[in-house]
C-alpha cells in the first residue's frame, strides 16, 4: 500500500514537472531534466519491486488461521463496531465432527460486554450475530454454531485443493512477514582454551535452528558466536606459554590438547606465587596490546577455533565469531555514557548501576579500573542495537543467566538504547541436559561430557542401529556412511528441539534412536519412505512436476482431507514459533505430519497393483501428489531443524 501510493504521488510530481516552465519559475532545463530522470527512475523501480512483492505474495504458503482471523475480525468489528480490541481466538478443531477450524470469541465478548456495557448477551446470541457478518471470502465453505457458542468452521475443499497445487508448483515458500527486518542471534558462545562440553550443546542446536528459520522467513540473520576470549585467565595461560614453549614466537607451539594446558596452568596459578604475579602481569601487558602477548594470545586462540570447528562442521553451525575481545575498545566508552547519564554509583571502589526493579546492581568497573562480564554485555548490547541496527536480537543462552541478561536488558532501555515496543530483544533461555539418573550429564568418573565425544559416540550407536536393521546388506559403502551420519547427528539435534527448551531433557541414546514415537529416527525412515513411493511406481520429478500443474488433487477421502489440511498447517505453525520461539512446535507438527500420512497411506491405495503378478495397474497419480506434497514440507521442516534426510535409508 505504502509503495502503490508512492508510486500515485511521483507520477503526480512527474506531471507537476513537466509543466513547471508554465508557473512563472524558469528553472535551468538540464536540472529541470535531471530530477524528472531520477523520478522516473525511482518510479520504475517502485514498479518493478511491488511487481516482485506481488509475485513473491502470490507463491507464499497462506497461513489459513491467518486468514480465517482477518474474516472473523472484520465479522466482529461489523458486528460489534464500538467494541475495542475484541478477543480474536480462531485454531484447528480437534475433531472432524467440529469442522476443521473454531472461532471461540464469543465466550470473550460476552465478558467484555458484561463489565464495559453491562450487557448480559449470551455467547451464542452473539456467535450468531459474527456468523450473519462474515465478509464474503474464498474458504469458508460453512459455518456453524455449537454448544454455548463455539463457531465450527468447514473448508472449502477446491480452496485446500487450490492450495495443495501451489504448494506442489512453487514449493514451499515462506508465509509473508512484511518489512524485512535485521535479526541478531547470539549463541553456541564457549571459552578459548576450554573444550566444548554438553552444556554447549543446546544453545548451539537451538540458535542454529532459530536462525535458519528467520533466514527461510526471509529476514537479514546475523549469527553471533561470543566467544569467552578475554580476561584474567589469559595471563596464566599465556605465562604458562613461555615457560612450556619459550620460542612460541618463531615456533607454532604443538599444544595438542589444550584442556590440559588449561588445567597446567590453572594449577600453577592456584599453587605458584610467582608465576601468579607473573600471569597478572602478563594480563596488563595483553591488554595494553603488547605485540607479543597480542601473537600468544591469537595462538591460544587459533587451537581453540579449531577444535570448535571441527563440532561446528559435525552439526553443520555456521557462525561469525565476535568475542568478548571485539567490545573491549568500546567498554571506556560504556562506562563514561552511563556516568554522564547519573546512572553510576561507587561502592568501595567498585562502579556499578541500579537497574529498577532488579536488586543486584551491574558492576561496570571493578575497583582496580578492569572491566567485567556486565560492561562487555552492555557494550555487546549497545552494538546489536545502535551499529548493526538490529530489530529482534535473541540470546539463546541457558536459563541460569536470566537474571543477569534481563537487567542488562533493561539497563539498555533505561538509558535509552532501545524502546521494547519497537525493537524486541529477547533471552530464548534453556534448561539443563540430565542424564537418565535425572541429574546433570556427566561421565561416570563426574566430570562433564566433552561434546566431541558424544559426537563419536552417536556415529558409532547409529552405524549398530543400521547394522542391527541389516541396512549395511542393501546400502552401498557411501550410502551407508551417509545414513550413519544422518541418524547419528538428526537424532542428537532431534532429542533436544523436540522438547520444550525451558525445560531440562533427560539425554538418552537409546530413546533417540528408537524408530518408534516421536524421534527424528522415525521421522528419517518415514520421509525415506514416501520419497520412495513415486520412485517405486516408475514415476520421476518431471512427470511430478507436470502432474501438479495440470492435476486437481481430490479430497474425497477422509483420510486424503485429513492430510491436505495438516500439510497446509505449516506456515502457521512457523509463524508461532516466529513469535514465541518454541522449536518443538514445529518437531510436534513434523510428527503429527508423518502419522497422518500413515493413516492416509494405509486407507488409500496411490498404486495399484495385480495381487497375483505384483504387476502396476493403476497410479491414482493425484494421491502421489499428496505424497509429493508431504515429502516437501518435512524436508522443509528437516532443513530448519538442521537435519539431513537421506535418500535410502
Amino acid at each position: 500500500a505504502f509503495q502503490e501510493n508512492e508510486i500515485k504521488l511521483l507520477t503526480a510530481e512527474i506531471e507537476r514537472l513537466k509543466n513547471f516552465g508554465c508557473l512563472g519559475v524558469s528553472p535551468s532545463l538540464e536540472g529541470l531534466r535531471d530530477e524528472n530522470a531520477k523520478l522516473k527512475y525511482r518510479l520504475n523501480f517502485l514498479r518493478k519491486s511491488l511487481q516482485e512483492e506481488r509475485s513473491k505474495t502470490a507463491k507464499s504458503m497462506i497461513n489459513i488461521n491467518s486468514c480465517l482471523q482477518e474474516i472473523f475480525g472484520a465479522a466482529i468489528q461489523a458486528a460489534y463496531p464500538d467494541l475495542e480490541n475484541p478477543p480474536l481466538v480462531v485454531t484447528p478443531s480437534q475433531q472432524p465432527k467440529f469442522g476443521d477450524y473454531q472461532c471461540n470469541s464469543a465466550m470473550g465478548i460476552t465478558q467484555i460486554l458484561l463489565k464495559t456495557k453491562e450487557q448480559k448477551v449470551s455467547p451464542r446470541e452473539i456467535a450468531e450475530k459474527i456468523t450473519k457478518n462474515i465478509p464474503a471470502n474464498e474458504c469458508i465453505e460453512k459455518v456453524e454454531i455449537a454448544g454455548p457458542g463455539f463457531i465450527n468452521v468447514h473448508l472449502r475443499k477446491d480452496f485446500v485443493s487450490k492450495q495443495l497445487s501451489s504448494l506442489l508448483v512453487n514449493g514451499v515458500q515462506p508465509p509473508a512477514v512484511g518489512k524485512r527486518k535485521k535479526v541478531v542471534v547470539d549463541f553456541s558462545s564457549p571459552n578459548i582454551a576450554k573444550e566444548m562440553h554438553v552444556g554447549h550443546l543446546r544453545s548451539t542446536i537451538i540458535g542454529e535452528s532459530m536462525c535458519r528459520l528467520f533466514e527461510f522467513a526471509g529476514y537479514d540473520v546475523l549469527r553471533l558466536n561470543h566467544l569467552g576470549d578475554w580476561g584474567t585467565q589469559f595471563g596464566m595461560l599465556i605465562a604458562h606459554l613461555q615457560d612450556k614453549f619459550p620460542d612460541y614466537l618463531t615456533v607454532s607451539p604443538p599444544i595438542g590438547d589444550l584442556q590440559a594446558f588449561y588445567k597446567e596452568s590453572k594449577r600453577r596459578f592456584d599453587t605458584e606465587e610467582e608465576f601468579k604475579k607473573r600471569a597478572y602481569q602478563c594480563v596488563v601487558l595483553l591488554q595494553s596490546k603488547n605485540p607479543d602477548f597480542i601473537k600468544a594470545w591469537e595462538l591460544i586462540c587459533d587451537v581453540s577455533r579449531k577444535e570448535f570447528q571441527k563440532i561446528y562442521s559435525c552439526l553443520d553451525i555456521t557462525l561469525v565469531e565476535r568475542g568478548e575481545s571485539f567490545y573491549h575498545e568500546m567498554m571506556k566508552d560504556i562506562v563514561k555514557e552511563f556516568e554522564d547519564k547519573g546512572f553510576v554509583q561507587v561502592d568501595d571502589g567498585r562502579k556499578i548501576v541500579f537497574v529498577p526493579g532488579f536488586p543486584v546492581p551491574l558492576t561496570i568497573m571493578k575497583s582496580d579500573g578492569g572491566y567485567t562480564y556486565d560492561t562487555s554485555d552492555l557494550a555487546a548490547l549497545k552494538h546489536r542495537l545502535c551499529e548493526e541496527k538490529g530489530d529482534i536480537l535473541i540470546y539463546v543462552v541457558d536459563s541460569g543467566q536470566s537474571v543477569h541478561l534481563q537487567t542488562v536488558f533493561a539497563a539498555g532501555q533505561m538509558i535509552g538504547w532501545y524502546d521494547p515496543k519497537v525493537t524486541r530483544v529477547a533471552h530464548a533461555a534453556f534448561g539443563v541436559v540430565l542424564g537418565e539418573d535425572k541429574k546433570k550429564f556427566k561421565t561416570r568418573s563426574g566430570d562433564t561430557v566433552r561434546l566431541i565425544d558424544l559426537l563419536e559416540e552417536g556415529l558409532k550407536r547409529a552405524m549398530d542401529k543400521l547394522k542391527d536393521k541389516e541396512r549395511d546388506k542393501v546400502l552401498t559403502a557411501e550410502e551407508l556412511k551417509a545414513a550413519q551420519m544422518s541418524v547419528a547427528f538428526g537424532c542428537i539435534k532431534y532429542a533436544d528441539l523436540s522438547h520444550n527448551r525451558l525445560n531440562d531433557y533427560v539425554f538418552s541414546f537409546d530413546k533417540m534412536l528408537d524408530d518408534r514415537g516421536n524421534t527424528a529416527a522415525y521421522l528419517l525412515y518415514a520421509f525415506t519412505r514416501i520419497r520412495a513411493i513415486a520412485r517405486l511406481a516408475n514415476i520421476d520429478e518431471e512427470m511430478l512436476r507436470k502432474a501438479a500443474r495440470e492435476e486437481v488433487l481430490i479430497l474425497d477421502h477422509e483420510k486424503e482431507w485429513k492430510l491436505g489440511k495438516c500439510i497446509l498447517r505449516f506456515p502457521e505453525i512457523l509463524q508461532k514459533i516466529l513469535e514465541d520461539l518454541l522449536l518443538h512446535t514445529l518437531c510436534d507438527y513434523l510428527y503429527e505430519l508423518a502419522t497422518t500420512f500413515t493413516e492416509f497411506y494405509d486407507n488409500c491405495y496411490c498404486v495399484e497393483k495385480d495381487r497375483q503378478s505384483g504387476q502396476i495397474v493403476k497410479v491414482n497419480m493425484w494421491r502421489l501428489l499428496l505424497c509429493e506434497a508431504t515429502a516437501t514440507v518435512m524436508a522443509k521442516g528437516f532443513d530448519i531443524l538442521g537435519i539431513k534426510p537421506v535418500q535410502r535409508m
